[in-house]
């Protein structure tokens, strides 16, 4: 039986709304690993935290390998080398973030440029 703390494989998905495929994805590559109780799981508060940092490196734009070294850190005080590269992880993703920026805001300049001549051309036909 669940204590207090821990929450089934449902309410996880509900939470953290994601799909149950992607839950038990996460546990068979080995980034959660829910207590289980025959057919059931339960998710206590360190696989609810580590879903929180999984969902983030992913918003964040990280592979699931690099999640993994990340959570390798988080788990246990990382090395000085683990923080390094975790450092040099996030400084590459972060030039690919500004990268897609500037090309979202070049993408949105575009097409706001476009609609403006479409109006000026729509205006003249009146």
């Amino acid at each position: 039986m669940p204590d207090s703390q821990q929450i089934s494989f449902k309410d996880m998905c509900a939470r953290f709304d994601v799909t149950p495929r992607t839950l038990r994805y996460y546990e068979y590559i080995e980034l959660l690993t829910p207590r289980k109780e025959g057919r059931s799981r339960f998710y206590g508060p360190r696989e609810i935290a580590r879903m929180t940092l999984i969902l983030r490196g992913r918003r964040f734009g990280f592979s699931l390998e690099e999640i993994r070294q990340w959570l390798q850190i988080y788990d246990k005080q990382g090395s000085r080398e683990q923080y390094q590269v975790w450092i040099d992880m996030a400084g590459r993703q972060l030039a690919v973030l500004d990268q897609q920026i500037a090309d979202l805001q070049a993408a949105r300049s575009d097409l706001a440029q476009l609609r403006d001549t479409t109006l000026a051309e729509l205006k003249s036909m009146s």
